[in-house]
């Protein structure tokens, strides 16, 4: 069985089972993914997956529109990985 859609299994490629695609994607976008999916070298396959897993999550997010719209006029803001690591260590998590 699939693993819930709003969750990525640790270590594993996310998973996006036939009832969570006829949920969050319509007839045509999941057309598209399959269509994709299928047509993807198998290295290409988890690039695929995670591509279409972020989409239908993006679809779900209130201010999923908001965020995309400034992601395309470049306007959303962006976190360097260093400060990212900086606060993971600042709050004792893990940086591997």
């Amino acid at each position: 069985m699939s693993e819930p859609y709003g969750e990525e299994p640790e270590g594993l490629p996310c998973v996006l089972s036939e009832e969570v695609t006829d949920l969050l994607m319509d007839g045509a976008r999941r057309m598209e993914f399959y269509r994709e999916l299928l047509a993807a070298a198998p290295e290409e396959a988890e690039g695929v997956l995670r591509r279409w897993w972020c989409e239908a999550m993006l679809d779900t997010d209130p201010a999923g529109d908001r965020l995309t719209a400034a992601a395309l006029d470049g306007t959303l803001p962006t976190t360097a990985v260093g400060d990212l690591i900086e606060r993971r260590r600042a709050a004792g998590l893990p940086v591997e």
